[in-house]
Parts: C-alpha cells; structure tokens; sequence
C-alpha cells in the first residue's frame, strides 16, 4: 500500500512539473515571437533602406536582404526563449 501511495505521489508530481514545462515553453515560444517580429522590422528598415546606397544596391540582392532580416529574427526569437523558459525554473 505504502509503494502504492508513493508512486501516485511521483506521477503526481511529474504531472504537475510536465504541465508547468508547457506552460513555461509555451509563454517562452510567445515572447520569442514577440521580440522576433520586432526585430524583424528593428532590422528590415535598415536593411531596406541601405538598398539606396550605391554600395548595397550594388552587392545585395533580394535574397542577401531577406536573409539578413530573417538571420536577426530567428537569432532574436531563439534567444529570448531559451532566456526565458531558463528564467522560469
């Protein structure tokens, strides 16, 4: 009976800190994406705007600007979720 009551016990609480995991990862994918798409724009208006300049129009295509503003994004999401989720335990 005794192991019994302990093992319900741990599934218990591997319930609750699987559910707090989601929890936690979930809230840490939204604030990724939040500071992903804020550094999307923080870093296409640059990126765009250097198109003008004889250098960038010259060297930078379509496909360089839209790697160098999807690079930020993704730098900037993975960042703050993995600050994030390892701010919550």
């Amino acid at each position: 009976m005794a192991k019994n009551v302990a093992q319900s016990t741990t599934l218990v609480s591997l319930d609750q800190k699987l559910a707090m995991a989601k929890c936690y990862s979930h809230e840490g994918v939204v604030a990724g994406a939040k500071v992903a798409i804020v550094a999307s724009i923080a870093k296409a208006i640059p990126t765009l705007a250097s198109v003008r300049m004889l250098w960038a129009r010259a060297n930078l295509n379509h496909n360089a600007q839209a790697l160098i503003i999807s690079t930020v994004a993704g730098a900037a999401y993975f960042i703050v979720a993995n600050k994030f989720v390892l701010a919550m335990e």
